[in-house]
């Protein structure tokens, strides 16, 4: 899978090399040379021509990136996911992996959850995750699974982040309902 990140630095590379003009610098004179009191000569500079499929490839890589960015900051979502109820506790894992996936969580209030952590991106800003509105704060070991459980008591938004504060995620508590889901009335 590739990262985002490298994505979006190798197309800005590709942009900058097709923007650069090839060869010499035609525009250069030697000291020597310059003449303060004659009137400019023509043809002492000239213009770089470049060929129409340079300009098209550099016009379209700015369109891609201005498109990227656009959809990067206002279009993508983050990933939501809710968490299965397993013996009565609401359980997910959550892939470390240069951000958190899913990063949005949703549970039950009133109910035992359970983040498993899967940290496979060894650096060092998600060696630690954090959620300040529960007061915990755990160590993410490399290519280990790391629990984590609390009780999220009230309906509400609680962010959980990297210990560099640069990662965040989300975890949405719903009201419980009390609605379980139908079981099959016989009726005789």
């Amino acid at each position: 899978m590739i990262r985002k990140s490298v994505l979006i630095g190798n197309i800005a590379s590709f942009g900058i090399l097709l923007g650069m003009p090839a060869g010499e610098a035609v525009a250069q004179m030697q000291h020597d040379e310059m003449q303060s009191t004659t009137p400019k000569q023509p043809g002492q500079f000239q213009r770089i021509e470049q060929p129409l499929w340079v300009k098209a490839a550099v016009t379209a890589g700015g369109f891609g990136l201005i498109g990227l960015e656009l959809w990067w900051f206002l279009l993508s979502k983050p990933k939501s996911r809710k968490a299965t109820i397993e013996r009565g506790i609401q359980e997910i894992t959550v892939m470390v992996d240069g951000g958190y996936d899913p990063s949005q969580i949703v549970v039950q209030a009133g109910q035992p959850v359970r983040l498993n952590f899967y940290r496979k991106d060894p650096s060092s800003c998600l060696e630690e995750v954090r959620f300040p509105d529960f007061r915990i704060a755990q160590e993410l070991p490399v290519n280990q699974t790391t629990a984590i459980e609390f009780i999220p008591d009230k309906p509400g938004k609680y962010e959980f982040t990297c210990g560099m504060n640069m990662f965040h995620g989300v975890v949405e508590v719903h009201a419980d309902t009390g609605l379980r889901p139908p079981f099959d009335l016989v009726v005789q």
